[in-house]
């Protein structure tokens, strides 16, 4: 939804005259109800249409697995960077490179790019692909471009924080700009810039580089200060070319996603900060559905699954649109059957991160938790109760979850193993039409009652 005023801050950037870099960090394939249908297709076209100087993957674009993720990169039309990601046999992917460089307004600019190196534990890359450590990659790189004349270089990365703070100590590196934490963030310390955009073209970060060279011969160095925007996108008209292949995309959804499923009875909240920290009646309700549709006696999904990242009060009506803008992803319902010591594994990997809002944590149905968040990751479940027993390491239970945590995503490899070697069947439903199918045959989500996880 965002896109159409995004590309509208690029342009009246541009039309100022002054050149001008457009950089993209990553995550446009997935997740949103639209990735649903089309896999990120419309995504690619609306790249195309506001002409990106350069591209990085983020974790996201991986969702659909390699063979999407190929087609996609084949339809950009700018350059797409990825100086960590190689091929197993060592190449770089298709149409992919790890720098270039281009003159702007007179300055020799050098760009590097890196995705996130832990992409295979949260996403789907396929066994073909080899993350490395993205700092070694960047720094290696700009080191080349500087050899190569580059006088500035630019890093543009999908990166956590603390990566992003470790490539702005990289001396050849000038200036970050970072995808991936979801977040409007700029720093400079004096030598090096660092920033990042929020999600969903929000606002967009900007900087303006005054740069000038001081001396002479061999001690001619290149100076030069930042000079930031941000620019908050709500007060721009919608650009019309973009605001088009909006329209057109959500038209054909709309007949279908605006159908009635249910009306609640009690508020859900798929904030971030509540769906990765704690029970959420969302995520209850979710687990149930999954636990419904498959007769297990346990379920377990993943917070960080849950994608609307907004409030629905009490009388309001869920659609379709609505649960799969919560379950964006294109998952699986899955049937595994585990041993109470996997389970227990995976509950301690579910509460390991709360700390960071990490979105491996469990959201379930069919067992109660107690866990105590100051003990240490591994350490923190005191009891787990499953149909009111308590739980035995050695018993074997029917657990539903999706086929993402089923394949070891979000650190779960508990459930991997459980799996075995073959991985887990998909199954053939879709988990948000699980989902679906629930709330429709209770036709009022009431509260879940007692409490299934508490938090000490």
């Amino acid at each position: 939804g965002g896109a159409a005023l995004l590309a509208a801050a690029i342009k009246a950037e541009r039309a100022k005259g002054v050149p001008t870099f457009v950089a993209f960090a990553g995550d446009a394939l997935s997740p949103s109800v639209l990735a649903g249908f089309d896999q990120g297709a419309t995504m690619m076209e609306f790249f195309g249409l506001i002409a990106l100087d350069a591209f990085v993957p983020g974790n996201h674009e991986f969702d659909f697995g390699p063979a999407i993720f190929a087609e996609r990169m084949r339809a950009a039309k700018c350059p797409l960077l990825a100086a960590n990601l190689r091929t197993k046999s060592g190449g770089a992917p298709e149409g992919f490179r790890d720098t270039f460089t281009l003159d702007l307004g007179g300055l020799q600019v050098g760009v590097v790019g890196a995705t996130l190196e832990t992409t295979p534990d949260i996403s789907q890359p396929g066994p073909d692909l080899v993350f490395s450590p993205t700092v070694k990659a960047v720094a290696d790189n700009a080191a080349l471009l500087r050899k190569a004349g580059a006088q500035f270089v630019v890093a543009v990365v999908h990166a956590d924080k603390p990566t992003g703070q470790r490539l702005l100590e990289i001396e050849d590196v000038d200036l970050v700009l970072s995808g991936h934490n979801h977040d409007l963030h700029l720093d400079y310390d004096g030598r090096g810039a660092l920033m990042e955009s929020r999600q969903d073209g929000l606002f967009v970060a900007t900087v303006e580089i005054d740069a000038t060279f001081v001396g002479e011969g061999a001690k001619r160095k290149l100076a030069w200060t930042p000079s930031f925007r941000v620019i908050d996108t709500r007060g721009l008209e919608p650009d019309p070319a973009a605001a088009a292949l909006i329209a057109k995309a959500d038209a054909a959804l709309s007949k279908d996603l605006d159908k009635p499923v249910a009306t609640l009875g009690v508020e859900l909240d798929s904030r971030e900060e509540t769906v990765r920290t704690k029970e959420a009646a969302l995520g209850d309700l979710v687990a149930d559905a999954l636990r419904a549709a498959t007769g297990a006696e346990v379920a377990l999904t993943n917070g960080g699954g849950l994608r609307g990242d907004k409030t629905y009060p009490v009388g309001a009506t869920l659609t379709r649109r609505d649960f799969l803008t919560e379950m964006p992803f294109g998952n699986h319902t899955v049937l595994l059957h585990v041993t109470g010591a996997q389970l227990l594994a995976a509950l301690e990997n579910g509460f390991s991160q709360v700390e960071k809002g990490a979105g491996r944590f469990p959201q379930v149905s069919g067992l109660t938790v107690t866990a105590k968040l100051g003990e240490p990751a591994g350490k923190r479940v005191v009891s787990v109760e499953v149909g009111g027993k308590p739980l035995d390491p050695a018993a074997t239970y029917s657990l539903a979850t999706n086929d993402y945590m089923a394949k070891g995503g979000d650190g779960y490899v508990s459930l991997a193993a459980a799996a075995g070697p073959g991985g887990a069947d998909r199954g053939a439903r879709l988990m948000a039409n699980d989902a679906m199918d629930y709330a429709a045959k209770l036709g009022t989500i009431a509260a879940p009652g007692s409490a299934r996880i508490t938090l000490e």
